[in-house]
């Protein structure tokens, strides 16, 4: 359960940081996102190496990446639980642990089941304990007036890993074999990440004695109150739990929409390597690509979540998924029109645009279901958005496999977008609170309003 600050209780050396502790927050945030979100999106720099050397079939290979998602599902619904009972620290060591042994181990292995069971430690770690579904749990604790922008700034730091390490992974893989490549990664988690966290990373700024924003930050001025948010006092006010919750259609509309885009942002992100190598790009370039989208990205996601804290989250990920289904569509034209400005145009919708939606995916459940027992509902919402990682890069592969090209897939994918779009509308969480910038909007707006009252009550007593 999360409690409030205690007056009476001395604050945490931390808590008189010269600056408030929740920017070293989101620092340690943006390094480990930098290393561990891309740890397993690096399996599509592997997936051609492993493809050529074991001669499986392309949905088969994809299935190992497809796989590591699907038993990650068993643990993202208690990584909320876990963080608050264990420290964030203490889980994203295990998580590193996980990633840094699947890592190393699916050098040794010899078969597909051998390969998906350390892809699968790697994924679990890499995915549950310390990147997307950690910080998107406890971030949103941090930050409240610029949620979506701090959470932005920290997933930055997956665009900035990208660019810095697929660049040098694959010159690993060129020179040395993917197998080089997994023990270098695996070295980078355990002397960065590890350190970082244990010493640093804090769940909620109460266990340091300090409030959201660090609006009690000692020797800080005090500021105006924020405009209320809430719409429907009812439904943010009640104490939610995953039974209650359950219950509402705004539960499952969030389900679908993070189902669905997961399944379009994963199917991309894994088979673009192998396609763009297939249509006549070198594998270096198409390295790069794989990085520019990262690197794109990280404009994206401060960009989209600074905006989704103006405008709201619904059009801050319809946006955001508009981008992903231009991406298709380009994909879709470059067999036919094979031109590298497509390339790049299809890289930075994808990254430019799309990747802003993960600013957008830790906001929303946290302004819906908040509550001490959180953690609780968070959880499956990692578990449903693990499903469809899962689902995009294994499906896309079983139809190459099936229809012999890219391009049933790839329809598929853009529909999906299509559909996370729509969902998320659904689940509209405008209608519980309202984003700090239309928060401001209504409360300059009911000034106004009691303005011109006042005058119109006034105007005829002063005539009189």
């Amino acid at each position: 359960m999360i409690r409030p600050a205690d007056p009476d209780r001395p604050p945490s050396p931390l808590a008189r940081f010269p600056v408030y502790y929740g920017w070293v927050v989101l620092g340690v945030a943006f390094a480990t996102m930098a290393i561990g979100a891309n740890v397993r999106v690096a399996f599509s720099l592997l997936f051609p190496p492993i493809l050529e050397e074991y001669g499986w079939s392309r949905g088969t290979t994809a299935a190992i990446f497809s796989a590591g998602f699907l038993i990650s599902l068993f643990f993202s619904p208690f990584a909320g639980m876990l963080i608050d009972r264990f420290g964030v620290g203490r889980i994203v060591a295990i998580g590193v642990v996980l990633s840094a042994g699947g890592l190393a181990l699916s050098t040794g292995v010899g078969s597909v089941a051998e390969l998906a069971a350390t892809m699968g430690c790697m994924t679990i770690g890499g995915s549950v304990m310390f990147a997307y579904v950690t910080h998107s749990y406890f971030l949103p604790y941090w930050f409240v007036r610029r949620r979506g922008l701090a959470i932005g700034l920290a997933f930055s730091g997956v665009g900035i890993g990208a660019i810095l390490l697929f660049p040098w992974l694959q010159g690993i893989i060129g020179a040395d074999g993917w197998r080089r490549a997994c023990y270098a990664l695996a070295l980078l988690m355990v002397g960065l990440v590890l350190p970082l966290n244990l010493l640093l990373q804090r769940r909620h700024p109460h266990d340091i004695g300090l409030e959201p924003d660090g609006d009690n930050r000692p020797g800080r001025t005090p500021r105006k109150p924020a405009p209320d948010a809430v719409v429907d006092p009812e439904w943010a006010h009640r104490e939610w739990t995953f039974r209650t919750a359950a219950r509402t259609g705004r539960f499952w509309w969030l389900h679908v929409s993070y189902m669905a885009g997961m399944y379009a942002w994963y199917a991309v992100l894994v088979h673009q390597t192998k396609f763009l190598v297939e249509i006549g790009v070198s594998a270096e370039a198409a390295a790069f690509a794989l990085g520019l989208v990262g690197l794109t990205g990280v404009a994206s996601q401060i960009c989209i979540g600074s905006l989704s804290d103006r405008i709201g989250r619904e059009w801050g990920w319809s946006i955001a998924y508009a981008g992903f289904t231009a991406c298709y569509a380009i994909l879709l034209i470059l067999p036919h029109y094979p031109a590298l400005w497509l390339v790049y145009a299809m890289v930075m919708v994808q990254g430019l645009i799309g990747y802003g939606a993960s600013a957008v995916y830790p906001t929303v459940p946290a302004e819906l279901f908040h509550s001490p027992k959180y953690g609780q509902i968070f959880g499956i919402y990692g578990a449903t958005s693990g499903f469809g990682a899962a689902l995009g890069p294994w499906g896309t592969g079983e139809l190459h496999d099936l229809t012999g090209g890219y391009e049933t897939g790839f329809v598929v994918g853009a529909a999906a977008g299509i559909l996370s779009i729509a969902a998320m509308w659904l689940a509209a969480p405008r209608k519980v609170r309202l984003v700090a910038g239309q928060a401001q909007k209504r409360a300059r707006k009911r000034a106004r309003k009691l303005k011109g009252q006042a005058a119109a009550e006034t105007g005829p007593a002063a005539a009189g």
